[in-house]
């Protein structure tokens, strides 16, 4: 799936009322996605992300507000720091300071990047939609899970195997665990069976991992 265009960016900043146009920050997210180190956490994320958005649109409260968030959401990313999302915040205001515009947007931009760092959502409907679009990779089908599986592992490639194998069965648990992994109907009814189907099967096999 395609880098969206600056078109949409350009837009995306005036829909959220901007007094002036930075149009170098088109520029520095799409060298931020395109990182050497990056194999799942890129352009094709992004771009995946936006997809699944304009389909769930009408159900954020602030839908301009959802969209600004994710294209920021990782546009810091180290995968041996533990920061990431506290970075890409960090961006994200520098990015709205830069454009002029109110604090009202600061802080909900904040906050819906913040969420996807622990995928906790409250009783917030544009965190619930913003945590649901970043974890629709769960419930891709079967083809897409696994690249996905695959990248993710490339990007954790320094650390060995078992270790590797041990941490990340521990946190596809967790999401197994809970009572349901999407926050919103509309993608619980889209996503969450074969969700759990792909997280049982990785599951499985990082069991069998072996040095």
């Amino acid at each position: 799936m395609n880098w969206p265009d600056q078109y949409r960016w350009v837009a995306l900043c005036r829909s959220v009322g901007v007094n002036k146009l930075e149009a170098g920050w088109y520029d520095r997210l799409t060298r931020a996605y395109s990182e050497p180190q990056r194999f799942y956490h890129t352009h094709q994320h992004i771009a995946e992300c936006l997809a699944e958005f304009d389909e769930a649109r009408k159900l954020a409260v602030d839908p301009t507000v959802v969209e600004f968030a994710l294209w920021f959401h990782d546009a810091v990313y180290d995968p041996k720091a533990s920061d990431n999302e506290e970075q890409s915040v960090a961006l994200a205001l520098e990015c709205i300071n830069s454009i002029g515009t109110n604090q009202k947007l600061s802080e909900h931009v904040a906050f819906l990047i913040m969420a996807t760092k622990n995928h906790e959502v409250g009783t917030s409907i544009d965190a619930a939609v913003m945590v649901d679009v970043d974890l629709s990779i769960l419930g891709r089908d079967t083809k897409h899970f696994w690249e996905y599986e695959e990248q993710i592992r490339n990007e954790y490639r320094w650390v060995p195997h078992l270790v590797f194998a041990s941490k990340r069965a521990e946190i596809l648990k967790r999401f197994l665990s809970r009572e349901r992994i999407f926050a919103t109907d509309w993608f619980r009814n889209k996503y969450e069976s074969q969700a759990r189907l792909n997280l049982e099967a990785s599951i499985e096999a990082l069991s069998h991992i072996t040095p």
